[in-house]
């Protein structure tokens, strides 16, 4: 395809970087939405740093799988670009497959999430030594169901939980269960958007983007299927298609490339 005189690019082209414009203007929002709650937050009300809740060596690994698939993606526009369909393809399917395994991960940490818990306390208590006003660790067995109210969506407080406490600092590694009355309980959330304003601005961030990478997934699917003919049809309509899909696949991994050093160690 000819570019256009005015752009010097192809429509399709330009309309990508018109789109990713606006994508940047809808992250530097959430990005700046960020910074003002985090400078605006009382003293122990934001963590210090991301780590103390966030798993860092799990998002580590995710940073690598999206990098990875970059580079995939380029490799599979310079083997169109060299007239090379199959090896294009199986670029294209292994961008999809770290795709899906960014996916997966998440889906981990987001889970042991929801199943990592705080209690709040009305009063101190000591746990492995050291007094503390909250507790952070897993229900066991014992524990009973927790109820939502209707209104709010938070939990209401139990008669009692048992409660496996993280050790000291937080490195998850399990100490006896204790079980915690009803009345010494101020609070009790899991670490999901509730818990804090910091946890809600955590999944709003990282579920954003990862509805971004099941978009792209779509239509690396679709281009992974319909490939082949298209190619043999037009291969350099087919080439400019894959190459408008990779501007978008390198913003995807450039945002989380800003998202992993903000929310897990600054």
């Amino acid at each position: 395809m000819e570019p256009h005189p005015v752009t010097g690019m192809y429509n399709g082209k330009f309309g990508v970087w018109l789109f990713l414009a606006s994508e940047v203007m809808l992250f530097g929002a959430l990005f700046s939405s960020y910074v003002l709650l985090r400078m605006g937050a009382d003293d122990g009300m934001w963590p210090k740093h991301g780590a103390e809740i966030l798993n860092v060596p799990l998002a580590t690994l995710n940073t690598a799988v999206l990098i990875s698939s970059s580079v995939t993606m380029v490799m599979a526009w310079a083997q169109l670009k060299m007239k090379k369909v199959g090896k294009a393809q199986l670029y294209l399917t292994l961008t999809f497959l770290l795709a899906g395994s960014f996916l997966v991960v998440k889906y981990f940490e987001y889970s042991e999430k929801f199943h990592h818990y705080q209690v709040w306390l009305n009063s101190p208590l000591t746990v492995d030594g050291h007094e503390v006003s909250t507790v952070r660790g897993h229900f066991d067995e014992k524990s009973p169901h927790l109820e939502v109210d209707a209104k709010s969506g938070a939990f209401i407080t139990p008669e009692f939980v048992s409660i496996i406490p993280d050790s000291h600092g937080g490195d998850h590694e399990h100490a006896s269960a204790m079980r915690i009355e009803g009345d010494q309980i101020k609070r009790v959330s899991n670490f999901g958007p509730r818990h804090s304003t910091f946890l809600a601005t955590y999944f709003t961030l990282t579920g954003l983007h990862g509805l971004h990478i099941i978009g792209g997934m779509i239509v690396i699917l679709y281009f992974m299927l319909t490939g082949a003919r298209f190619s043999r049809i037009n291969p350099d309509k087919y080439a400019n298609r894959i190459e408008c899909t990779g501007l978008y696949w390198h913003f995807v991994d450039l945002v989380w490339i800003f998202l992993f050093p903000v929310l897990y160690l600054l």
